[in-house]
């Protein structure tokens, strides 16, 4: 993972509800491939035969894509937190 993948968890934690990508893009500071990146590395889509840990869902919601933080997200965000 890359050091976007702590942030971006942390980020999500704290909007139960999502946040749509360009508010994830302003508020990380990052640009939207930045993000379209990381997303398709912590997300639930396979990358070749390899599956992803589904971190993190996008979903649609009208013509808003939103980042939604998942259970497997949430437990990775704690056991990360939680280490020394």
């Amino acid at each position: 993972m890359s050091g976007l993948t702590e942030p971006l968890l942390a980020l999500l934690a704290d909007a139960p509800q999502g946040l749509s990508l360009p508010r994830v893009c302003k508020r990380l500071g990052v640009r939207m491939s930045v993000l379209l990146r990381e997303l398709a590395w912590i997300g639930e889509d396979a990358i070749g035969d390899a599956p992803g840990p589904g971190w993190v869902r996008v979903e649609a919601r009208g013509e808003t894509q939103v980042a939604v933080l998942t259970e497997p997200g949430r437990a990775r965000l704690a056991s990360h937190s939680t280490s020394p």
